[in-house]
């Protein structure tokens, strides 16, 4: 009996050094641990509860550099504006420099729009329209049909994220590399209106008025998230109602996070250079 034991038991270590050994030849010539050896669903869990705590896992990295793009396509007319920053995701405030595209004619003298993201606002500088040189521009971002989601031309990277907590449906597509970084892929949909009821404080007002103003509350996503769970790359592909003239204006919005823990600092305008008059609620970017 003992002896028999002793065979059952030396047939399963063999098994389990084989099932071992085929697993590190898959890894390649990348090495095997232990680590490396569980997939990435199994370290992940569930891909949706995953992508709903993105936001959460950039509140806990503090702070990042971040690249924005934002493509409008309506009519047979498409533009793309690009944004280049720093985030402090822990207090919910950053700096961009968006940059316009070119005019019909290939040129243009548009200057970049400074854009400072804080809690419940948004200031723009250069933002034209008729506002004086040298002054900023104050929109209350709930007032915003859109959230802030598509008006300022880049999408507030820690709202990128909160988009996610409303993620219903999603799908693990493998790993990937995003600027040289090893990510996890996943692509899904998020709901515009559940997104709004996990999230809290302005954010949550934010995400409910664009719930009312997109042309739909459903938002197809694809995310790329760190081993650590943080939001390396994200883009969302948005409805937006053109309130110019008719018809949906359809918005792919990019955001790359990269550079975490880098220092931030955002120093609000005095109010005497604030502008106070009347500015229309319109993309940063004009159809050309």
């Amino acid at each position: 009996m003992a002896r028999r034991q002793g065979r059952q038991q030396r047939r399963l270590g063999t098994a389990g050094a084989v099932a071992g050994v085929v697993a590190c030849v898959g890894l390649g010539a990348g090495g095997c641990s232990d680590t490396a050896a569980v997939a990435p669903e199994a370290r992940f869990g569930d891909p949706v509860r995953t992508l709903r705590g993105a936001a959460d896992r950039l509140t806990e990295s503090g702070s990042a550099k971040a690249r924005t793009s934002m493509q409008m396509a309506s009519g047979g007319t498409r533009v793309t504006i690009r944004g280049e920053g720093v985030y402090d995701f822990a207090g919910r405030r950053g700096r961009l420099r968006v940059r316009l595209p070119q005019d019909a004619a290939g040129t243009s003298d548009r200057r970049p729009i400074t854009e400072l993201l804080v809690p419940g606002a948004l200031f723009m500088k250069n933002r034209g329209a008729g506002v004086p040189a040298g002054k900023w521009v104050r929109v209350e971002t709930a007032s915003l049909s859109d959230g802030n989601l598509v008006t300022g031309g880049a999408t507030d990277p820690l709202a990128a994220a909160e988009v996610l907590r409303g993620t219903h449906e999603a799908e693990y597509l493998g790993r990937t590399a995003v600027a040289g970084t090893p990510v996890h892929h996943y692509r899904g949909t998020a709901d515009l209106a559940r997104a709004a009821e996990r999230t809290g404080g302005s954010a949550r007002t934010s995400l409910r008025a664009a719930a009312k103003g997109f042309a739909t509350v459903q938002v197809p996503f694809d995310a790329y998230l760190d081993d650590r769970g943080r939001v390396r790359k994200v883009r969302h592909r948005f409805g937006f109602v053109n309130g110019q003239r008719e018809g949906t204006v359809a918005v792919a919005s990019t955001t790359l996070l990269y550079d975490f823990g880098v220092p931030v600092t955002v120093r609000l305008p005095d109010e005497d250079d604030i502008y106070a008059g009347k500015i229309a609620e319109e993309p940063a970017v004009k159809e050309d």
